[in-house]
């Protein structure tokens, strides 16, 4: 194993522990603040972050998008076939290639893990190498929304789509620009997964977070609309729909609409009763 390599591992977990902190993390990210900011206005920005703290269930359920994003297929044991091949074609050496994807998998199975700050570490070393690999730039960018770095989450994530348009990762850059409280963007992400027509489990996880996006700024009318608009009651319910469900509920309750809020609570319940923390909203609601 290589010097490098040893230092990759660290079974120190580096997460912050909160909202507030993985806020304030994002502005030390993005070199303590917006360009132009001097010592004394980084320092408010830093103290307006850690006093904006969303616990709520909108930032559950994108926090959870992520989790469904990372790309199952570089979890396994193996890489994807398309994804190693691609690492062949890049990489002159085919010595060094076999050992890049084996460092890639590595990165990614330490997401897996929950070993977010392995991952990125991993991930930064071999883009030095794989520039034009997006599973590496997808890999750094999980990592980083993992740990509460925004901005360094956006960038991979973007330059992942510019090499290998996936609709799967939108939601997740959608979610990195929400932190970033960049809201126009994530509304040109937005209209963009629509025009990809991705499958109904990416459609919900990046409505969740448009809703949210809409939520942030105070607009609980258009966050409940968006909601409202794939709040049908299939034949099958499977697990995104309870969650849309969940958080429009949630945003009922937030704008003051009871009966709303209890309506949808009741539909969760009916089908899946321990779903989340439906029981107690309802006792919440005077059920």
């Amino acid at each position: 194993m290589r010097d490098t390599d040893r230092a990759e591992v660290n079974p120190v977990e580096e997460r912050p522990r909160t909202a507030a902190q993985q806020r304030a993390a994002a502005v030390r990210a993005r070199g303590g603040g917006r360009v132009g900011l001097d010592r004394e206005a980084r320092e408010a920005e830093d103290k307006a972050i850690e006093q904006w703290i969303d616990e709520g269930p909108v930032r559950s359920e994108a926090v959870a998008a992520v989790e469904r994003a990372e790309p199952r297929r570089q979890r396994s044991a193996e890489l994807d076939p398309e994804v190693a091949e691609r690492i062949g074609a890049v990489v002159p050496s085919a010595q060094r290639a076999a050992r890049l994807r084996e460092r890639l998998t590595a990165g990614y199975e330490a997401l897996g893990r929950d070993r977010f700050g392995d991952a990125r570490r991993i991930g930064n070393s071999v883009l030095k190498e794989l520039t034009e690999v997006a599973a590496a730039h997808e890999l750094v960018g999980f990592a980083n929304y993992r740990l509460g770095a925004w901005r360094q989450a956006a960038v991979a994530l973007e330059r992942a789509q510019t090499l290998r348009p996936d609709p799967g990762t939108m939601p997740v850059l959608m979610d990195c620009l929400r932190a970033m409280g960049r809201h126009r963007e994530v509304e040109a992400v937005w209209r963009e997964l629509k025009e990809a027509s991705p499958g109904h489990e990416v459609m919900a996880e990046g409505r969740i977070v448009m809703a949210g996006s809409y939520a942030d700024r105070g607009d609980l009318r258009s966050a409940i609309d968006l909601m409202e608009s794939a709040a049908t009651r299939p034949k099958r319910v499977r697990d995104h729909h309870l969650r849309q469900w969940y958080v429009l509920a949630d945003l009922y309750d937030r704008a003051g609409d009871v009966i709303g809020a209890r309506r949808w609570f009741e539909t969760i319940a009916a089908n899946d009763v321990e779903f989340v923390d439906v029981r107690a909203r309802l006792r919440a609601l005077g059920r």
